[in-house]
């Protein structure tokens, strides 16, 4: 009576539901407020990529790409890591294009890590890490970084390092923390894990958002962690295009072997005209990503400019297009809560940093993205000068 019941599985992800992102886009469109959680522009692109995809589909580039992309995009990306980190790569051996920096991800972790094996994490880390190890049947090991600075503690990843480890995923610059790494960072790294099998996972798609005059540390920039790492990048973040999805992984012959027998079995093939388009565009514009710090550096001071004074801090954001903004002067801790007052009583979207933390301290901290239009950054700052100087928050803040 009532058909058959339907069968009940157990979930390989019992804890995990609807990313954060997804969530407070949500109730941003439902709410009508301005989305300055989730990570993309509200901008246009350069109108000479659409160009581009269009020339592409229109000379017949619509049928599969190969397995481990197209050769002429990846010869690019060779020239421009030579350009960018004087790292000489074998496009043919060494670059694998992905279905964006998530699909590398997955596909390094699972080429990697397996059955009772281990990985390390940083928290906050980014939401799709661990995920990715459990689905490997490995254990997730997460250290935290204490804020307001983040920094690492690179005797406690020795200490927290076994013969199960496999690997150690790094982002820089930083998503949500909004730090860089530094090469005695990486010197730090390397000494942690030297003379175990641990494979390093980089995670650098803002590798040209970085302010302040600094560079980019990039684990192709060192030779001892190049040896053994995964570095991930994304033309998404790079063209200020995330709904491209293309993206590519950089690793020595035998990682990248490695890496392409899951991708093959995930993805296989990612979009053939884009690649084209892509590939033209390096083509036309070899030192793709030298004005990105520039151009978000003037949207991080414009914001912290219209807060300034406003009972809102905002800790220098080192790298990453996005900006803290801390509230420990108007409020209790707790970000998740303070990111719905902002959401409802401003009408702003943010990001509660707790949900990339395994065990989540008292944080007085939510992440805004500044890869947005002027006239909404400075509506947005409007809106939470606005909130921040209510009489009730005026009269609760700390002399």
């Amino acid at each position: 009576m009532g058909g058959p019941r339907p069968v009940a599985h157990a979930s390989k992800l019992p804890h995990v539901g609807t990313t954060v992102f997804t969530v407070m886009s949500r109730r941003a469109r439902e709410l009508g407020a301005l989305n300055l959680g989730q990570g993309f522009p509200d901008y246009d692109i350069d109108p000479r990529i659409g160009e581009l995809v269009a020339a592409a589909m229109s000379a017949g580039h619509n049928q599969y790409a190969p397995m481990e992309g197209l050769p002429a995009l990846r010869e690019r990306i060779a020239a421009k890591l030579l350009l960018s980190y004087g790292r000489r790569v074998d496009p043919e051996s060494e670059i694998t294009i992905t279905l964006g920096a998530t699909e590398a991800i997955y596909s390094a972790v699972q080429a990697v890590a397996g059955g009772g094996d281990e990985a390390i994490a940083f928290d906050p880390a980014y939401d799709s890490y661990e995920p990715a190890v459990r689905l490997a049947g490995a254990r997730c090991i997460r250290l935290p970084l204490a804020p307001p600075d983040f920094a690492y503690d690179w005797d406690r990843v020795r200490r927290s390092s076994s013969e199960r480890t496999r690997l150690v995923v790094i982002n820089t610059p930083h998503n949500p923390a909004c730090t860089t790494m530094s090469t005695e960072d990486l010197d730090g790294l390397a000494a942690a894990i030297r003379g175990r099998e641990i494979v390093v996972l980089s995670d650098e798609v803002y590798e040209h958002v970085v302010y302040d005059g600094r560079k980019h540390a990039s684990v192709l920039e060192h030779p001892e962690l190049a040896a053994r790492s995964v570095a991930v990048f994304s033309f998404g973040k790079t063209l200020h295009a995330t709904g491209l999805r293309v993206g590519y992984a950089v690793a020595p012959p035998a990682l990248t072997a490695e890496l392409r027998k899951v991708h093959q079995f995930n993805t296989f093939s990612i979009a053939n005209p884009l690649q084209h388009a892509i590939a033209a565009y390096l083509a036309e514009k070899p030192d793709l990503g030298a004005g990105l710090a520039a151009f978000f550096q003037a949207k991080r001071d414009r914001l912290r400019e219209a807060l300034a004074g406003s009972g809102f801090a905002l800790p220098p954001a080192r790298g990453a297009y996005f900006q803290l903004l801390d509230f420990k002067g108007l409020a209790p801790p707790g970000d998740l809560a303070f990111a719905e007052r902002l959401l409802t009583e401003a009408g702003v979207a943010t990001i509660p940093l707790s949900p990339f933390y395994e065990r989540p301290p008292p944080l007085t901290v939510v992440r805004l993205c500044i890869a947005k239009r002027d006239e909404t950054l400075d509506r947005a700052a409007e809106r939470l000068r606005g909130f921040a100087e209510r009489p009730v928050h005026r009269a609760a803040r700390v002399p």
